[in-house]
């Protein structure tokens, strides 16, 4: 590990009010000092992710006297207490938050650094992280697929995540991409492509009277036992709107947070689910059911790829952008939910 001389040596501005990541306006405009080590950075980072100096020093693979050691010599070198002060960790100062921020954007940026140089010798043969919502996991296949045929040295880590915490990832630089719903996307985030209009189709018995039906009104579907994905999921949100606009209430029997287990449940035939047409991709329609698209009018939220709006941007992100740019995921969820319906009754 070197030396952090300055912001001006990991291509930030050097003094003066400086931008710093989404949300806050002015950052700590004192010269760093030469003295930092990267480190303690990433020491301090970790402390911001776990909350708690012993899970942050296991993380680190260091003690818990190392990095409070650490984290009090770069107070020492900023010049400012970035922890509150107690018998456990209770968290940050004011200045201390900007500290983390610029923290997170350091380090990010010496990951680029490395990144882009790997590149230019071997080829990109870094790991892009994404963060998924649940409805649209099914679908990640066709974003990763391309882009390992690009890059065959690159790596894929997906996490599945609420919409709210992906923008906070992509924020914190914890996340290259997120694959989430882009209506009411937050400044921090901005839109890179979008893949789809979500449409949603009953999962239900194939013996049973809807079942027969080319069309399933929703508050027919409301009336069924239900298995849902939980109301701190986006797409519980929209179909609960969308059901107080057919003057009815969704009251599901189970709630989960993944996709996953829905499917578990539908496939004993006792209950019924809503679900996105992305996951017929994925998990097709089990035996013994039947999907039956939604009647009109509903929802179509927009689905697609969101990245921080930092500069520069990541380098694996652009090139799975560029990757997926090739595919037209539209045409291929539409694809499987014709051939789910045109299963026999």
């Amino acid at each position: 590990m070197g030396l952090v001389a300055g912001p001006e040596k990991v291509g930030l501005k050097p003094t003066g009010t400086i931008p710093g990541p989404p949300g806050v306006d002015h950052y700590y405009s004192g010269r760093v000092a030469s003295d930092i080590l990267i480190r303690q950075l990433e020491y301090l980072v970790a402390l911001a992710r776990e909350q708690h100096f012993g899970r942050a020093a296991a993380a680190c693979h260091a003690s818990q006297p190392a990095l409070s050691t650490a984290v009090r010599k770069l107070e020492a070198s900023l010049g400012v207490t970035i922890v509150q002060r107690g018998p456990r960790f209770s968290g940050f100062t004011p200045e201390g938050l900007r500290v983390v921020g610029w923290a997170n954007r350091i380090l990010a940026e010496r990951d680029a650094l490395h990144n882009d140089l790997d590149r230019m010798r071997h080829g990109l043969g870094a790991t892009v992280r994404i963060g998924a919502i649940p409805t649209a996991v099914p679908a990640t296949s066709l974003l990763t697929a391309p882009f390992c045929d690009r890059h065959p040295l690159a790596r894929v880590r997906i996490e599945v995540l609420s919409s709210r915490e992906i923008v906070r990832k992509l924020g914190e630089f914890d996340l290259d991409i997120g694959l989430t719903y882009l209506d009411g996307s937050p400044p921090s985030a901005r839109t890179a492509l979008e893949l789809y209009r979500e449409q949603y189709l009953l999962l239900t018995r194939a013996d049973s009277e809807l079942a027969q039906l080319d069309t399933v009104g929703w508050a027919a579907a409301a009336a069924l036992p239900l298995c849902t994905l939980s109301t701190s999921m986006q797409n519980r949100r929209i179909l609960d709107a969308a059901m107080a606009a057919a003057g009815t209430r969704l009251t599901p029997v189970v709630e989960a947070d993944n996709v996953a287990a829905l499917y578990a449940h539908v496939a004993t035939h006792r209950w019924s689910s809503i679900i996105a047409h992305a996951w017929l991709h994925a998990f097709g329609v089990p035996p013994g059911m039947r999907a039956i698209p939604l009647a009109d009018p509903g929802p179509r939220p927009a689905v697609g790829i969101v990245v921080a709006d930092h500069h520069p941007g990541s380098i694996v992100a652009g090139a799975l952008i560029d990757a997926v740019r090739e595919v037209d995921v539209s045409a291929v969820l539409d694809r499987s939910v014709a051939a789910a319906l045109a299963a026999p009754r």
